[in-house]
């Protein structure tokens, strides 16, 4: 189907990666050609001890012995482009971590431009100075009022609070000595009519 918006895809193999993975390739194919002959030499082996010839298969297997060698060579070799490999993916990777730092410090540099450490000092002094400032006000308003000022004010506050009240105020004329009794029971209807009605 191909890509969709026509942007080629790039490839993460780079041509070192590529020209790595080619070697390791051809070692596995030598070992895979070592391990093949290897088998055939023993079976030859086999066969020239069984047709009594001692110094032939002898000279075979020392023949197979190197050959062993050489595998074992081979192997490390694999090892150490594998190493290699992953060293140089390791070392891509620090590349990324150190432009990550590289960016994040030059954005740190432009914000410590727009704020530099006098303007912060400034602002943290006027801050200060406007706390000082608030400071003395606060002791002025609470030691300026003198014991008569004090009183002024509870007086003010009285009047203030008398003002609210709006009590009735209170009759002129003396009162009546004795107050007639109302009876309760007078107007209270009798309980043989209540139950009749």
């Amino acid at each position: 189907m191909g890509n969709l918006f026509g942007r080629k895809r790039r490839s993460r193999v780079t041509e070192q990666d590529r020209a790595v993975l080619q070697q390791r390739d051809k070692l596995r194919q030598y070992q895979k050609r070592l391990s093949l002959g290897l088998e055939r030499e023993r079976a030859l082996a086999r066969q020239l001890l069984r047709d009594g010839k001692k110094e032939k298969a002898l000279l075979l297997l020392k023949k197979k012995r190197y050959q062993e060698q050489l595998l074992d060579k081979t192997e490390n070799q694999i090892s150490n482009l594998e190493r290699m490999v992953q060293d140089i993916e390791f070392t891509q990777i620090e590349m990324k971590v150190i432009e990550g730092l590289k960016i994040g410090n030059e954005c740190l540099n432009k914000m410590h431009q727009v704020m530099s450490i006098e303007e912060v000092e400034r602002i943290i002094g006027e801050t200060q100075d406007a706390v000082e400032y608030q400071r003395q006000i606060d002791e002025l308003l609470a030691g300026s009022l003198t014991e008569e000022d004090e009183d002024a004010i509870l007086e003010e506050l009285n009047a203030i609070t008398q003002e609210q009240l709006e009590l009735p105020e209170v009759p002129s004329e003396p009162l009546p000595e004795k107050i007639p009794e109302v009876s309760p029971i007078k107007n209270r209807p009798k309980p043989e009519l209540v139950a009749a009605s």
